[in-house]
């Protein structure tokens, strides 16, 4: 989807930035290494007996699946292969040594104990969740292909003048309001290519170049929080609160809104009042001038009353009956009808991300389906762990985990932990705010993890400017990262007690 934009060369010079660091010939003979580590460590797992994990009663398909998980936890951190290609290796050996439809020697459920269904595996890529992401890929690829969102940029930015200041808010604003729908990435690459005729007017040495081009990564970042299609955890964290089969806590698309857009404005307020601190403008105007606009015709009239009405079923879900994943279908639906999405512009969707998020779901389906959670909770007294010390531990690891290897692998890593941490603590979590706290909380401390260049994609797109120290970032960013993960769960935890959610 990232052709659509107009920003597209910074992210083509992005990936091609990450792949010349990725096979330097220093960096490949790392990788190898590490590679080997993965594979020594999941081979030793595998093979070790079953009397050294100290669970009672561990079954061989069990043990095969703590060796996956360790090989997907290595694989992540240490990015030997791309994140999602760890996925499709999670997904495809769980199929050959996990399934009953595996090979046959090795999947004999009288010899290895219970094994899971392929048809389950297989399931995770058509998670209602999968859809949820699946719609607003679409909608983003509309937007974009019709000129709304350019048009939009347009509109938004008027009202907030000449004065630089306000144009920084602005930025923020407009840049955190369209990341609650649109890829970060995308909505980054954006909107620096409307900072471009602006930086000409700022003076060479002045800081206020460093503000704006700052201005658009932190609020790219804190705006993802707003819905739960904004960020890839926000969505991995609805998927296991509203488990049918789990937590099941049916939190709505517009319950989600109601708490963290409310956040996400505070947040991106406090950003505005650090910038214009941390670097203020010599120049006290900027006029203001965006290139590019909404395309006229009937395809455009389509994109924004599909878009409004998406929007509104999605606020009101608890309202209409139709929760958010059914929802997300409904432009896909039209825009596939009408001519508005073709077959090549299915071919922008991010499948890449979507494949990330599936090999997740399929860990948490193999906790779970093979029984091993269950052997978990009976042989661990999460009982008797403190609520705020999961709550702290959590945050923390998530955190630092976040700024050096994709959020989105390691909220697929951590949230499955967690979810059979709440659910084995029960009651006991009320103390904090209830279970959504930690999962929830987990998901806020991935957007707020924005320190290193390699933090995020619109980090490392501000990056590619030349307008911004790495020095610069890591200030701007672990303030306003440890800020928002102290409101955040401030907020978390007050919603909880006071059982909105």
């Amino acid at each position: 989807m990232f052709k659509n934009f107009s920003g597209y060369n910074l992210i083509e010079a992005y990936h091609k930035m990450r792949h010349e660091q990725k096979y330097r010939p220093g960096r490949v003979m790392k990788k190898c290494i590490e590679a080997a580590i993965v594979l020594i460590v999941t081979l030793v797992l595998w093979n070790l007996p079953s009397s050294a994990f100290g669970m009672e009663g561990l079954t061989v398909v069990q043990q095969r699946i703590i060796a996956i998980f360790a090989f997907a936890t290595l694989a992540w951190i240490l990015e030997v292969v791309p994140s999602w290609a760890t996925s499709v290796g999670i997904i495809g050996m769980m199929l050959l040594f996990c399934s009953d439809s595996g090979i046959k020697p090795m999947c004999n459920p009288d010899e290895v104990g219970a094994v899971l269904s392929y048809k389950g595996v297989m399931a995770c890529f058509a998670d209602p969740v999968i859809m949820l992401f699946i719609g607003g890929f679409i909608l983003a690829i509309a937007a974009t292909k019709t000129g709304l969102d350019a048009q939009l940029a347009k509109v938004l930015l008027v009202p907030f003048g000449k004065k630089s200041n306000n144009v920084l808010l602005g930025f923020l604003l407009i840049t955190g309001l369209f990341s609650m729908f649109v890829s970060n990435t995308a909505t980054a690459a954006m909107m620096l290519t409307f900072l471009t005729p602006v930086f000409r007017q700022l003076p060479a040495n002045g800081k206020g170049r460093i503000a704006l081009a700052l201005s658009i990564p932190v609020a790219a970042n804190l705006g993802g929080m707003g819905t739960p299609i904004g960020t890839p955890p926000n969505t991995i964290a609805l998927k296991y609160l509203n488990d049918p089969e789990g937590l099941n806590l049916g939190i709505g698309f517009g319950q989600w809104m109601l708490i963290m857009v409310p956040l996400v404005l505070v947040l991106l307020f406090v950003a505005w009042i650090l910038l214009r601190k941390l670097f203020p403008f010599t120049q006290k105007t900027i006029e203001l001038t965006i290139e590019g606009g909404m395309k006229k015709g009937v395809q455009s009239k389509i994109v924004i009353v599909t878009f409004i009405v998406t929007v509104l079923l999605w606020l009101l879900d608890s309202v209409t009956g139709i929760n958010s994943y059914t929802v997300a279908l409904i432009p896909f639906v039209v825009f596939s009808m009408t001519g508005v999405i073709s077959r090549q512009d299915l071919e922008e969707i991010n499948w890449s991300v979507i494949w990330m998020v599936a090999g997740g779901f399929a860990l948490g389906y193999g906790l779970n389906q093979s029984g091993l959670a269950e052997l978990a909770v009976e042989s661990i007294p999460f009982g008797d762990f403190s609520p705020i010390l999961i709550l702290i531990i959590s945050g923390i690891i998530c955190y630092i985990l976040s700024n050096f290897i994709s959020n989105s692998a390691t909220a697929a890593l951590l949230m499955p932990i967690l979810a059979i941490v709440c659910g084995a603590m029960g009651d006991k979590l009320d103390a904090i705010g209830g279970t959504s706290t930690v999962l929830i909380g987990v998901a806020v401390a991935a957007s707020s993890a924005m320190v290193l260049p390699i933090s995020t994609p619109p980090n490392a797109l501000a990056y590619a400017t030349n307008l911004v120290t790495q020095k610069d970032m890591a200030r701007i960013g672990l303030i306003v990262g440890l800020i928002s993960m102290g409101l955040g769960y401030g907020v978390l935890y007050l919603i909880g007690n006071l059982h909105v959610i």
